[in-house]
């Protein structure tokens, strides 16, 4: 790994913080000057959707849009100040400008009693309401007066917009990267995806690929829908792995969520690479699924999309609240994630199915491949070379020797190289 590819947790954190005081939802100007930024690093196509374009079973909203929004109390300050944080604000909120008693404004009001110094995060994107978040603690203070209510929005015939990149290999076969950017200020649940996956793309940008990489930034589950919508038969015929790219900031561990079936080869490069690095993970089931991953492995769909997560949205306590910040994600933990995504692509991109080219054990040492002097350490190399050998029968593909023989895929890569350059290995033919 460069030293440059050891800064990229470092570089992964600067940008979030650049991209963290945006007001994001599933359409609007935040998304667009997110993408903007990202298009900076990455060389990403913008492509907007109109309203009312229908995408599978669903269809295209009305834009929407804040300038402004606060609820003021009767000396004139501002209590609640979308300015301040702006998951104050209900995504969605319709415009309003009127003044309401207490007892109206607290069926507007969200807030968390068991978590009483945050800001939850609430949408509403389908329906016609308005609404604020505030911290519990607050919510108790308010007094029994007329306040007055402004929110400076707008909803629209506009358009969803998306990001989209497509990095050509020597294969017209494709690996594909999806992360969501639709969420406003939270830091694991939105930043640590996009920032992520604009590294990982800038790192293949720069290196010799075998496979394509298909790589968006969708709204989360309207945006998936409405990328499926437009490729889904290119990429049902396309795409021989992916993964759905998400809350990979934190330092708590890790989390692998599997494709609908678990059988994919997405599901073993990134379960090799887990267990191969002694990663403490936790390994949750489809039906736990709640991101993109649902719309990539609907049954008819069905593509190959896993997802490799530090700590799984929802089960940590600042997810979707005012606390899930530059506070909680790390360029440490970002940097992991990054090394643990980096390995995976690079498993998948060497996956391949050997064959030894000679009957019976090879001779080894006629060609340079074992010491003429046997020790503790030359002995292990000599068993790993072996091992590999006795499993590559033309049937078994890289992952499943590695997962055999109990050896890390990086170690088999220069024993995969000293074969073929003596003329003992065979790829065989897809």
């Amino acid at each position: 790994m460069t030293r440059r590819e050891r800064q990229a947790g470092e570089d992964m954190y600067e940008l979030m913080k650049r991209l963290f005081p945006i007001c994001r939802s599933i359409t609007g100007e935040g998304v667009r000057e997110t993408l903007r930024i990202l298009k900076e690093t990455i060389p990403l196509d913008i492509i907007e959707v109109p309203t009312g374009t229908k995408v599978l079973d669903w269809e295209i909203p009305q834009e929407w849009n804040v300038k402004d929004a606060y609820v003021m109390n009767g000396k004139g300050e501002r209590i609640i100040d979308f300015r301040e944080n702006n998951l104050h604000l209900v995504s969605y909120s319709r415009p309003v400008n009127k003044t309401v008693s207490l007892e109206y404004l607290q069926n507007h009001l969200f807030s968390l009693e068991d978590q009483p110094s945050v800001i939850p995060y609430v949408t509403s994107y389908y329906n016609d309401y308005w609404g604020f978040c505030m911290s519990h603690e607050q919510r108790e203070t308010l007094k029994d007066e007329k306040y007055k209510v402004v929110i400076d929005s707008e909803l629209k015939d506009g358009s969803l917009t998306y990001g989209e990149l497509v990095i050509p290999g020597r294969s017209r076969k494709e690996v594909f990267l999806s992360t969501y950017i639709c969420h406003p200020s939270m830091a694991n649940n939105e930043l640590s995806g996009p920032v992520l996956t604009t590294f990982l793309a800038k790192w293949l940008l720069g290196r010799k690929r075998r496979y394509t990489y298909r790589i968006v930034f969708v709204p989360e589950t309207i945006g998936s829908i409405t990328y499926l919508s437009k490729h889904m038969d290119e990429m049902k015929e396309k795409i021989i792995a992916g993964y759905n790219i998400t809350c990979t900031g934190d330092e708590r561990g890790y989390s692998f969520l599997p494709s609908r079936y678990g059988n994919t080869l997405a599901d073993k490069a990134a379960l090799n690479i887990l267990k191969t690095n002694q990663m403490d993970f936790v390994k949750y089931s489809f039906l736990e699924r709640g991101s993109d991953e649902r719309q990539y492995c609907s049954p008819g769909i069905d593509l190959p999309v896993a997802s490799i997560m530090r700590t799984k949205y929802g089960e940590y306590p600042e997810y979707h609240t005012s606390d899930d910040n530059l506070n909680l994600v790390t360029a440490h933990g970002l940097q992991g994630s990054y090394n643990i995504y980096q390995q995976c692509l690079q498993a998948i991109e060497q996956n391949e199915v050997y064959k030894v080219k000679c009957l019976g054990e090879p001779q080894l040492g006629k060609r340079g491949l074992r010491s003429t002097l046997s020790t503790k350490e030359s002995g292990k190399a000599v068993r790993d070379m072996m091992n590999f050998i006795a499993y590559a029968d033309g049937e078994n593909d890289l992952i499943d020797i590695s997962n055999r023989i109990h050896v890390p895929l990086e170690s088999l890569y220069p024993i995969i190289e000293k074969l073929t350059e003596n003329d003992l290995l065979i790829k065989m033919p897809h």
